[in-house]
């Protein structure tokens, strides 16, 4: 992928504990649609859900991927854009879907006849606001991380509000400890029901969204073995509880405490038989690597 690797020229905030202003707040309200409450946050509208899409030219095939997303304060972003964190294995996924696949084009389909683009999609389920994706600033396989690039659409609030106003989440670049209560934005393509129904508020295209609680459990390494923050440990992998639902991936696990984000959602992984499947994740230190050290100047970007 272009850009695999690539180091902003840019710094991302160190916000271990972000201010009153900045940190995350969450909030029990009355949900008016079912008889339980559900978890509102300042954060929301940093949210967005992340769609990768390709037809082709004559509608007879056509594949679509999406996953969350949400909005960091990269300094120097022009204006009217914005710069998000999601995860790579959904534009993986299309970029390898037969339409895509270079060398092996579909029989349906001549060269020059696909049409594919991506977007992210903020806002409510009744209000949607589709934002373009400009450009793929960095990609990080083996964190399994994307940085994107959306040029903002304007808002529709009648007020002449600019959608360039998005807000962004505070990143801490420190792991936490396990045992951390967290929350983690999870994402189902359908309302649930029983005992699971309660607090899930619908959200853009049709999917449901909430706020759940949870706990970090512990970190593992690139090889799979446990690992410890505060050691010389790689902490490749970020494991909570409880798992994720499909189309979560991509959304922030943040601390409750601090209210920064401090991990990734990637999905689920079976730990062993004994513990059985938990949440996966990435610790938010990797996104730092894909911007520069505050005050460090790379050699190759003075040239």
């Amino acid at each position: 992928m272009k850009h695999a690797g690539r180091v902003l020229e840019s710094s991302l905030p160190y916000e271990s504990r972000p201010n009153a202003q900045r940190r995350v707040h969450f909030a029990d309200i009355a949900d008016e649609a079912e008889t339980g409450s559900a978890d509102v946050s300042t954060a929301d509208g940093a949210l967005a859900m992340i769609v990768h899409a390709v037809q082709d030219g004559n509608g007879k095939g056509h594949k679509l991927t999406y996953s969350s997303g949400f909005v960091v304060h990269a300094p120097g972003t022009p204006e009217g854009e914005a710069v998000l964190v999601t995860c790579a294995h959904t534009l993986e996924e299309i970029r390898h879907d037969p339409l895509l696949r270079a060398g092996l084009p579909s029989p349906a389909v001549r060269p020059g006849e696909l049409i594919s683009g991506s977007f992210a999609i903020t806002g409510s389920q009744s209000a949607p606001l589709f934002h373009p994706i400009a450009s793929v600033l960095s990609a990080m396989h083996r964190g399994d991380l994307l940085l994107l690039s959306a040029s903002l659409s304007p808002s529709r609030t009648g007020q002449g509000a600019p959608a360039n106003a998005l807000p962004s989440l505070p990143v801490n670049p420190y792991p936490v400890q396990p045992g951390t209560p967290i929350r983690a934005h999870f994402v189902v393509d359908r309302p649930p029901t029983g005992r699971d129904s309660d607090g899930w508020t619908p959200w853009v295209g049709g999917t449901w969204r909430k706020w759940v609680k949870g706990t970090v459990i512990g970190y593992r390494d690139f090889a799979g073995r446990e690992a410890k923050p505060g050691t010389y440990d790689s902490l490749a992998h970020l494991h909570f509880d409880p798992p994720p639902t499909p189309g979560s991936s991509g959304g922030p696990i943040i601390d409750e405490e601090s209210g920064a984000v401090v991990g990734v959602v990637l999905g689920t992984q079976l730990v062993n038989q004994l513990q059985g499947v938990r949440g996966w994740g990435v610790p938010a230190e990797m996104i730092f690597e894909m911007f520069s050290l505050p005050g460090l100047k790379l050699k190759s970007r003075e040239q």
